[in-house]
């Protein structure tokens, strides 16, 4: 931890300066929004809060001759009204290398802003602590870093090769289309063996984006349930089933699906054992997996959820486990 003066030193006991980068505050839903619920539980354990934007940031040469990294903030404190969720006092210049802890929260598209942004974090990891490690998040887009683990997965193609695509589709008929770096749900469709939809598809995406596709086998135990689990540090602490709404082939809940209660099964606790030394290793300390049926299909590093529906179904507040875990590294580092 950091004194007034900006030397590392413990200038208040258990008390971090902690900087919240995510998106605009009155943007948010309280009931389900992950950063807000690690944003309550700081402020409860006293840690200061400022808020700002990735589009606030700035690195420019100090006076020293070495690179500064700045980020116009607000001081911050929250608490759960509708309405009235966040108060912000004046806006100051955040030298970010001052901060105990960075947290890069702000949501995809995983674009070249969103890497950008990790570059510019990396000038001050690890002396500050940034949640997730940048370089990390920046090598392992979710439905990238997930392709390290074949033997989880569904059969799977990313490609910007059309006929790549239908010969995948010719094989396994019944498919999902979606972006490799979208979120939400956002551009996932479920192309059946009759839809002849999928040539018109992939036009449109292309003559857009330069980016590939991910192409997997459809899932039929989606119907069940696309189960989103938590780790922390490596560790699975929680889970929440989202089953898709009728007529709706995505689970997520932005688009309708309906969370469960939910607990681990054999397969799931294997998942999570061959992929948990790794994101440990790696830094990433607050990572959402993505399970449907046997398979892994996502390891979500870039602004992960699903923390308050956890909460509301088996009153696990992991928000704790990931402060606690956070505390611990600074602790380590002093």
């Amino acid at each position: 931890m950091r004194a007034e003066g900006g030397q590392k030193g413990m200038h208040m006991a258990h008390t971090l300066r902690v900087a919240v980068q995510m998106d605009p505050m009155d943007s948010i839903g309280i009931d389900g929004d992950s950063s807000f619920a690690l944003m309550l539980e700081a402020e409860a354990r006293g840690h200061a809060l400022w808020h700002y934007d990735v589009r606030a940031m700035a690195m420019q040469h100090g006076r020293d001759g070495s690179f500064r990294l700045t980020a116009r903030a607000h001081p911050v404190n929250v608490q759960r009204v509708r309405g009235d969720h966040y108060r912000f006092g004046p806006a100051v210049t955040l030298d970010l290398a001052e901060m105990d802890v960075v947290l890069m929260r702000q949501d995809p598209p995983f674009d070249m802003a969103y890497i950008t942004a990790t570059h510019l974090l990396e000038h001050i990891h690890p002396r500050t602590l940034v949640v997730n490690d940048p370089v990390s998040v920046r090598n392992a887009p979710e439905k990238l870093l997930v392709t390290h683990f074949p033997h989880l997965m569904p059969p799977t193609l990313i490609t910007w090769d059309s006929q790549a695509i239908r010969e995948f589709r010719a094989e396994y008929k019944d498919i999902i289309v979606k972006p490799l770096f979208g979120n939400g749900g956002a551009g996932v469709f479920r192309i059946k063996p009759d839809d002849e939809n999928l040539a018109s598809l992939l036009e449109m995406h292309f003559a857009r984006s330069r980016e590939p596709l991910m192409i997997q086998r459809y899932e039929p135990a989606v119907r069940a349930g696309d189960k989103r689990i938590i780790l922390v540090d490596g560790e699975p602490m929680g889970a929440i089933n989202r089953v898709p709404a009728a007529g709706e082939a995505r689970s997520n809940m932005h688009v309708g699906g309906r969370p469960e209660a939910s607990t681990l099964t054999a397969r799931e606790r294997d998942i999570c054992a061959a992929i948990g030394p790794i994101l440990r290793e790696r830094g990433l300390i607050f990572v959402g997996i993505d399970v449907i049926g046997d398979y892994l299909t996502e390891i979500n590093v870039t602004s992960p959820t699903g923390l308050q529906e956890i909460a509301r179904f088996d009153g696990n507040h992991l928000e704790r486990a990931i402060w606690d875990c956070i505390e611990a590294k600074v602790a380590a580092s002093v």
